[in-house]
């Protein structure tokens, strides 16, 4: 016990350092569904091929499996997804195997915007 210093709703840096892809400031309205059918609705404030961070009132548990719809005016990205860490406000979501015309979504929406973590 006691392995891990910082409890898991609180190990947003510890993600942050592990980051392999380029991450893009975003506003976009995201559904959220539960394997419960609860479906909550937050915003997107960054995304990446990889997950985004989903500013909610109620953050879901860490560990919770939802299916994800981002909505913007281009059009739509739907896939499985995992919170990876949340705290009061908001939620990491990690995007679970989104498939190839998902992915080309993403990467149309990016070619319009400036990275959020260009040093």
């Amino acid at each position: 016990m006691g392995h891990s210093p910082i409890p898991p709703t609180d190990s947003g840096p510890t993600y942050s350092s592990q980051r392999t892809v380029p991450r893009y400031t975003f506003i976009a309205v995201a559904e959220i569904q539960t394997a419960t059918q609860t479906c909550i609705v937050g915003r997107v404030k960054e995304i990446s091929r990889r997950g985004c961070y989903v500013d909610i009132l109620n953050a879901l548990p860490v560990g919770t499996f939802l299916k994800v719809v981002i909505s913007r005016d281009e059009g739509s990205f739907a896939t499985a997804g995992k919170v990876i860490y949340a705290h009061e406000g908001g939620m990491g979501v990690a995007f679970l195997d989104p498939t190839e015309d998902q992915l080309k979504i993403l990467d149309t929406w990016f070619a319009e915007r400036p990275r959020t973590d260009t040093k």
